[in-house]
């Protein structure tokens, strides 16, 4: 199986680490056959062998200088779009960055392409789930090819796998949750007394938040998640724009200690539930009591909640998730993918 890496930043080195260096260390990759055959930055330049990209390699450029040289066999200065619409490849695999302003783009163009041109898709950016779910899924019905995104909420937990898999026959009429896992953390230390603006310096630190917080602080990111999921699980039709969103930027210190002396703590809540022939969905601050499951996440932890009609409730959590987790989550579709399971 050929594939095409969009991105090529912390997930998209873990999982090119997986697949080489480490392939050893996961006996239960060892049937994933696959070839990377080509990689595309936006800043640090592309590189394409139809025969197979060296993954240790390219890892090695990026780790020692930053980008991909000149010399390199392979390099080339195609585009992701060009290589979505020219090469020859099974699946593409969107891991850039998520954009709102844009609308999903162009991640969302990439994965059309490659759905149009009867390749499977594999997306752990949630923008274009987020923005155009129906459509593309529409397009790959009609293709015969899959569309899956297990990363783009809460990393590689098997989200959507087990509401389509374990779920059969079950209407999913509310979902709610943490997810995201920087705002979790920063809430988390402020109730320790560090103040908003270090908290972010940790995080930012640690490698989790971004140069940029305003898609974690302003919800931005949770507003995207829970359109994932009410579109894919709910059949919802909404965009990120629509999402009711109140983030944490004006959380203050002197805030979470009136609310921790009530027995309270504060989380961020994403949250949909159908009323009527409508889903309806939130961000917001929510004061937690203290004895509630959600109250239990710290730190870097993230959970969700399904409501069902015929089962449940049902609780996924993940205490500190990481990189190998996002990438797992890329690697289980590209194994579904391979295997035909779904």
């Amino acid at each position: 199986m050929k594939a095409i890496l969009i991105g090529f930043g912390n997930v998209g080195r873990t999982i090119a680490r997986i697949l080489s260096v480490e392939r050893q260390r996961f006996p239960g990759l060892q049937d994933l056959d696959l070839k990377v055959v080509g990689i595309f930055t936006r800043t640090r330049g592309s590189i394409v062998d139809d025969g197979g990209l060296d993954l240790a390699c390219a890892l090695d450029a990026i780790e020692q200088h930053g980008r991909f040289l000149p010399e390199m066999k392979g390099y080339c200065g195609m585009s992701a779009k060009e290589a979505a619409e020219v090469l020859d490849y099974d699946v593409l695999v969107e891991l850039s960055t998520l954009s709102i302003d844009t609308g999903g783009e162009p991640a969302l163009s990439h994965i059309k392409t490659a759905l149009q041109r009867s390749k499977h898709a594999v997306s752990a950016n949630k923008g274009p789930v987020a923005f155009a779910y129906h459509e593309l899924k529409k397009i790959a019905d009609e293709k015969g090819v899959k569309f899956l995104f297990e990363s783009a909420v809460m990393d590689g937990a098997p989200v959507f796998n087990m509401a389509r898999n374990c779920l059969k026959g079950c209407q999913v009429e509310e979902i709610d949750g943490i997810l995201n896992s920087t705002t979790n953390y920063i809430l988390t230390r402020m109730e320790e007394g560090i103040s908003l603006e270090e908290a972010v310096r940790e995080a930012q630190k640690m490698g989790f938040a971004e140069a940029d917080p305003s898609n974690d602080i302003d919800g931005w990111d949770a507003a995207a998640k829970i359109c994932v999921l009410a579109n894919a699980i709910m059949d919802a039709e909404i965009n990120p724009k629509e999402v009711k969103r109140k983030g944490i930027r004006d959380i203050t210190c002197e805030y979470i200690k009136v609310v921790r002396q009530k027995k309270k703590c504060l989380k961020l809540i994403c949250s949909a539930k159908k009323v009527g022939t409508q889903v309806i969905t939130t961000v917001e601050p929510v004061e937690v009591d203290e004895g509630h499951f959600f109250a239990s996440v710290k730190g870097e932890g993230a959970v969700i909640r399904l409501k069902t009609d015929l089962m449940g409730p049902i609780i996924v959590t993940q205490e500190a998730p990481d990189l190998y987790d996002t990438a797992y989550g890329v690697i289980d579709d590209l194994l579904t993918i391979h295997r035909k399971t779904i």
